[in-house]
C-alpha cells in the first residue's frame, strides 16, 4: 500500500527589525511561499509572532506602538497579499501572530490556513513564559504575561488533506501535556513556532543547554506520541536580543530529518511518511494497548508494605 506523504516546509525567519514595515516584512514571508512551492511544499510552518518583532522582549510604554503588534483582522488589509499569494500557489501554511481578538482580548496566537486560504483551526498559546513586570537589570525582558493572557481554546486538532493537525507555540513545546493532549485528539502533525533567546538571565547555567534543550523537547514529543513535530524559529540577534535558530522536522521515531543551517531567513523541506506515525502508535506507543492512567498513582501516597 502507497504512503501517505505530506512534503512540508519549516519557513524560519532571520530577525525582524523595528524599521522594518509590514510590507517589508510580509514580502520576505511571500519569498519563502513563492521558494516552497518551487519545491513542491503543500504546507508551510512560519514563526510565532510571524508579522513583528518580538515585543515582549522590552518593557513598551507607548500605547499605540504595543496596539501596533496586535492584529485584529486576518487577513487585514496589509496581510491580505500573504493570503492572496499562497491562494495562487494552492498551498497551506501556518502563521504565528499576536492577536487582537473581538472582544480586546489579546492572544499569541497560530492559525492553521488552507490552499484557498481560509482559516480552518486557530490556537492560542497556553504556557506563557517570562514574567508580567519588569526584570530590573535583565539584559532583556520576557513580559509574555504582561502582554498576552493565557490561551482559551485548548489544544484542538484539526483535518486537512486527511491528516489531523494540531498547533502549539514556543513554551508549549517544553511541557509534556502539550503533545500528549494532541496525541490523544488524534494528532499526527504538529506545527509550532517559537522566539527563544539563547540566553537566560535568570538562568543563566542553562545557557549551553538552549539549542539541545529546544531539540530533545520536540524529538521527545515526536517519539513518546508517535506523531511528527514540524518547529520552526525566528532566529538571529533580533533588537538586541540573540535568539536561537535550529528549526527542525522531527519523526516519529524521534529523529531529526531535516534542520535549518543559518540564522537567517531559511527553507527546510522535506517530505514526511504520515503512516509512519500510524505504525509506531500501531507497533510502539499503542496507547489502547499499553497505556493504563486508571492505574497510575500520585507519588504522595503511601507504598504499600
Amino acid at each position: 500500500m502507497r504512503s501517505r506523504t505530506l512534503t512540508v516546509s519549516a519557513a524560519q525567519l532571520g530577525p525582524i527589525p523595528l524599521s522594518a514595515t509590514r510590507a517589508e516584512t510580509l514580502a520576505r514571508l511571500i519569498k519563502l511561499l513563492e521558494e516552497a512551492a518551487l519545491e513542491g511544499t503543500q504546507l508551510v510552518v512560519f514563526p510565532e509572532a510571524a508579522l513583528t518583532p518580538f515585543f515582549p522582549h522590552w518593557l513598551v510604554r507607548d500605547h499605540d506602538e504595543l496596539h501596533s503588534y496586535y492584529d485584529k483582522n486576518l487577513p487585514g488589509t496589509d496581510t491580505q497579499a500573504l493570503f492572496d499569494a499562497a491562494r495562487e500557489l494552492q498551498m497551506a501554511f501556518v502563521l504565528g501572530y499576536a492577536e487582537r481578538a473581538e472582544d480586546n482580548r489579546l492572544f499569541n496566537t497560530a492559525v492553521l490556513v488552507d490552499e484557498n486560504a481560509n482559516i480552518i483551526h486557530r490556537y492560542r498559546k497556553i504556557h506563557l513564559p517570562g514574567f508580567d513586570a519588569v526584570q530590573k537589570d535583565a539584559p532583556f525582558q520576557n513580559l509574555e504575561k504582561r502582554y498576552f493572557e493565557v490561551g482559551n481554546l485548548g489544544f484542538g486538532v484539526q483535518s486537512w488533506r486527511k491528516t489531523k493537525i494540531g498547533l502549539a507555540i514556543c513554551n508549549d513545546r517544553r511541557w509534556a501535556e502539550t503533545y500528549r493532549v494532541l496525541a490523544l485528539g488524534g494528532a499526527e502533525l504538529v506545527c509550532l513556532g517559537y522566539n527563544t533567546p539563547a540566553s537566560t538571565p535568570h538562568l543563566p547555567e542553562s545557557d549551553r543547554l538552549v539549542d539541545f534543550q529546544n531539540h530533545l523537547s520536540m524529538q521527545a514529543g515526536a517519539y513518546q506520541n508517535s506523531m511528527w513535530v514540524i518547529g520552526v524559529a525566528k532566529a538571529g540577534t533580533e533588537e538586541g536580543v540573540s535568539q536561537i535558530g535550529g528549526s527542525a522536522i522531527n519523526a516519529p521515531s524521534g529523529e531529526i530529518v531535516a534542520v535549518a543551517r543559518t540564522l537567517g531567513d531559511e527553507l527546510v523541506t522535506t517530505d514526511i511518511d504520515l503512516d509512519m506515525v500510524t505504525r509506531y502508535r500501531r507497533d510502539v506507543f499503542s496507547f489502547s494497548q499499553h497505556r493504563r492512567p486508571e492505574h497510575y498513582r500520585s507519588i504522595t501516597e503511601p507504598v504499600a508494605r
